[in-house]
């Protein structure tokens, strides 16, 4: 925890985020600690945690999903996870289905645990979650329904999803045609081609420089121009890409 990320999270704690009392009540690696030059009016990790609880418990008993989740981040506690899954708050869906894959819950028969991931995922699909919808895809896919799939696909790379939007373009070209979408080379290259953004390096960076070389080859020069043209338009209605990192770790 750095003086300047210090400030921006005291200014959004302060404004009363409670994700940003979280981080700060977790900054146990605080560099003014460590030259021992803290202010004197900064508060301990402990008080922005206190903090966080004190604002969180009223409103998760009044059976407000997302403050039932932040009690699971402050508490640890499942069953504060289980309320806010079935409150119907997304993201506590989603590490619902993941702590169920990792062996959490009691189930008498094997097929009700697998049953019990599909729903949490779809619900937290149905909530707008691009990892849940990443996650249900996969398992829509084991399944054979490709139906199922092509529409989750779809709609986690409306999200900005950088996964699904390099896929679900991948797939539109045909290379490789897994799940059964129509040859759509323009929209699939215009979609690919926006991976550009994600300028870090990386494997994203990798990936652009085989596929796209693979996708052109099948193309005319009025269709790439056409892809370009949609990728831009694409840029205008929806999120940018995302790899959508946790707000709190796990």
């Amino acid at each position: 925890m750095n003086p300047e990320a210090r400030k921006w999270y005291e200014a959004s704690a302060a404004q009363g985020d409670l994700y940003a009392m979280i981080q700060l009540g977790r900054s146990e690696k605080d560099l003014c600690q460590i030259s021992n030059d803290c202010p004197s009016d900064q508060k301990q990790p402990i008080e922005w945690l206190n903090q966080a609880q004190h604002l969180a418990k009223p409103k998760a008993e009044q059976g407000d999903a997302e403050a039932m989740f932040i009690m699971y981040q402050l508490t640890i506690d499942q069953g504060w996870l289980e309320k806010s899954a079935n409150a119907g708050d997304a993201v506590a869906q989603y590490w619902m289905a993941i702590g169920e894959q990792e062996g959490n819950g009691v189930f008498l028969l094997p097929w009700k645990r697998s049953e019990s991931i599909t729903k949490w995922l779809k619900a937290s699909s149905e909530g707008g979650y691009p990892k849940a919808m990443m996650a249900y895809v996969a398992v829509l896919y084991k399944e054979g329904d490709m139906e199922g799939v092509r529409h989750w696909l779809e709609e986690a790379a409306k999200t900005g999803d950088q996964n699904a939007v390099s896929t679900y373009g991948a797939y539109l070209t045909h290379t490789p045609d897994k799940v059964g979408y129509p040859l759509d080379l323009v929209k699939g290259y215009g979609l690919v081609s926006l991976l550009k953004e994600l300028d870090g390096g990386g494997s994203a960076r990798d990936y652009l420089e085989v596929k796209l070389p693979e996708i052109e080859e099948k193309m005319t020069p009025e269709q790439i121009s056409k892809a370009n043209e949609f990728a831009k338009k694409w840029k205008l209605t929806h999120p940018p890409l995302s790899f959508f990192p946790e707000k709190l770790s796990h």
